[in-house]
């Protein structure tokens, strides 16, 4: 009787773990360090469900200390589904991503990782060859980009409100370059800049464009 308790116990928590497997949220990683640069080393994360994570060790200015940052939020479904269809296509990073060529300039060391029930696998690169890792690459890029906009506008607002008509401009000249990925991600920074009555007309209005940019896409 208790062998039979046992051995019925023991096949529940393999159904239970098996279920656990299949069902698991993929998430795909993208690390970037690159001493020297603004910001010269984050990490992104992104659950199949949408739900994303940034942590970066960002500058507020040049010759200001290195301010840790993280921010929990949300991609949209056409750029979470792209995201892992590009995944898809590269075998999840299972194999030599990099070039190897001599001579190639140094942009940064990059990990892209992947990981659900059932598969774990990342590899490391300065330059990869392959188109879907290429548009990987620049989509992470792009969204670390928008989220460091979203770290420097946050805190202009709350101590530098002066800073902030010169910095909605430069995102929004870098937004016209498809340099910024996800701007919906900083949107409620955005909007509480756009609906402050004492910052000047001109700041409010480029909040608002950048905004109403972000909902159309």
């Amino acid at each position: 009787m208790v062998r039979r308790q046992v051995g019925f116990a023991i096949t529940v928590l393999l159904v239970a773990y098996a279920a656990h497997a299949q069902t698991a949220v993929p998430t795909m990683t993208f690390t970037f360090s690159f001493p020297g640069s603004q910001p010269d080393h984050y990490v992104i994360s992104v659950s199949g469900d949408g739900h994303a994570r940034y942590e970066s060790d960002g500058k507020l200015s040049s010759d200001a200390d290195s301010t840790p940052y993280q921010r929990d939020f949300n991609v949209s479904p056409e750029f979470r589904s792209r995201l892992f269809d590009l995944a898809k296509r590269t075998h999840y990073f299972s194999g030599e991503i990099d070039s190897k060529k001599k001579g190639i300039a140094s942009t940064g060391i990059k990990t892209l990782a992947y990981k659900d029930g059932q598969k774990s696998a990342e590899a490391s690169y300065n330059y990869s060859p392959n188109p879907a890792v290429q548009e990987l690459t620049g989509m992470f890029q792009g969204l670390a980009n928008t989220l460091e906009f979203g770290h420097r506008l946050e805190y202009y607002h709350r101590y530098q409100k002066l800073a902030l008509a010169d910095e909605l401009k430069r995102m929004e000249d870098t937004d016209n370059g498809t340099s910024l990925q996800q701007v919906n991600a900083v949107s409620d920074i955005l909007r509480r800049i756009a609906e402050d009555q004492s910052v000047i007309n001109v700041v409010r209005m480029r909040a608002e464009r950048l905004l109403q940019k972000a909902a159309s896409h």
